[in-house]
């Protein structure tokens, strides 16, 4: 059984395609129009194993935030929908990657209950090329929301922006992956005692 997702979005601000296969190799086509998100969301891709195609078009004339918002949503649903009844996955899943100086540990439930508890230093850089560093939380809120997931991020330390970024999505990337994968000795087998996620 495949365990793909696909979500169109189009708004007045932004049109984005996502499709996601969970039990892909890491293969990533990603153009959002924003290098270092696109950079982040390769990562994403290459860590989880997840085979990842987003193509998104959005008003960048203005700023980045539409693009880079509605491309989470877009992966949020694609990711929520590609997980299908849940039944057999190992459900919880957590990481801890070190990126030179940076630190990010990284714990998620895909409990059906969306959920975000988000740390990372203070007075980091605003900006990475377009990238606004204040949009890490939001991408990671609008994520959280359409996959209906709990997700705790504590990045403890670092110096450098693009580092402390950058392991996060690697430690989620790498989350996700373990959280979605199938249990072999929980064929079947919903990972709930409510009966349902």
């Amino acid at each position: 059984m495949t365990r793909v997702g696909r979500v169109e979005r189009s708004t007045k601000e932004t049109s984005v395609v996502v499709e996601i296969d969970l039990d892909g190799t890491g293969q990533v086509d990603v153009s959002t129009g924003v290098g270092f998100y696109d950079h982040m969301l390769d990562q994403l891709g290459r860590h989880g194993l997840f085979d990842l195609t987003v193509k998104t078009e959005g008003d960048l004339h203005i700023d980045t935030h539409h693009t880079i918002e509605d491309t989470a949503l877009a992966l949020g649903a694609a990711f929520k929908q590609a997980l299908g009844d849940k039944v057999g996955i190992y459900r919880f899943g957590n990481c801890t990657v070190p990126l030179d100086e940076s630190l990010a540990q990284v714990t998620v439930d895909l409990s059906g209950r969306p959920y975000l508890v988000h740390t990372e230093p203070e007075n980091i850089a605003p900006m990475i090329g377009t990238y606004d560093t204040t949009m890490t939380r939001h991408i990671l809120e609008s994520f959280v929301a359409q996959a209906q997931i709990a997700l705790h991020i504590h990045v403890p330390y670092g110096r450098n922006a693009h580092h402390i970024v950058e392991c996060q999505f690697k430690a989620l990337a790498r989350a996700l992956r373990y959280a979605s994968e199938r249990d072999p000795r929980a064929a079947g087998i919903l990972p709930s005692t409510k009966g349902a996620l």
